[in-house]
């Protein structure tokens, strides 16, 4: 029966920001603290594009069609989840936490699985596929613990 101990950490993020927090209560009262906020700067695919979408011809015919244009927001939301990824894995072999729940929107839930090591996968005691970064700390704390107490 596994529940967020002292000292457990707790990753909140969507594409443009994260909160990483630390449960400074016990396991049946959780007092979750935040102890670092990342965040960037994402613009729309329309303010980052430089180009308009291009087009291709095909070679047997006369045939033409148009190409899809990057979803640079997208891509951008993507690699942010890669770098959390990254930095988790830094924390987690200093020793930094023993126990993580990750809060995430879904797709960036998805990004984040791929990418983690499996030193922080070994340290994940449950994944809430809801995107919560802009909730105040007591809604987490309830949404958490009660992730926590079905997983266990």
């Amino acid at each position: 029966m596994a529940k967020l101990k002292n000292g457990g950490w707790v990753l909140v993020a969507d594409g443009e920001k994260a909160l990483f927090l630390i449960n400074d209560g016990d396991e049946n009262n959780l007092d979750l603290r935040v102890i670092r906020k990342d965040e960037q700067e994402n613009p729309s695919t329309r303010e980052q594009g430089a180009n308009r979408p291009g087009s291709v011809q095909s070679s047997a015919g006369h045939d033409v069609s148009a190409m899809d244009d990057t979803d640079w927001h997208e891509l951008a939301k993507e690699r942010f989840a890669v770098d959390l990824a990254d930095l988790l894995y830094s924390r987690a072999h200093a020793g930094r936490f023993d126990q993580l729940v990750i809060v995430a929107a879904p797709q960036i839930l998805g990004v984040l699985r791929a990418s983690m090591h499996s030193t922080v996968s070994g340290k994940v005691l449950t994944e809430i596929p809801k995107h919560l970064t802009n909730q105040p700390l007591d809604k987490i704390e309830k949404q958490v613990a009660a992730a926590v107490a079905e997983a266990a």
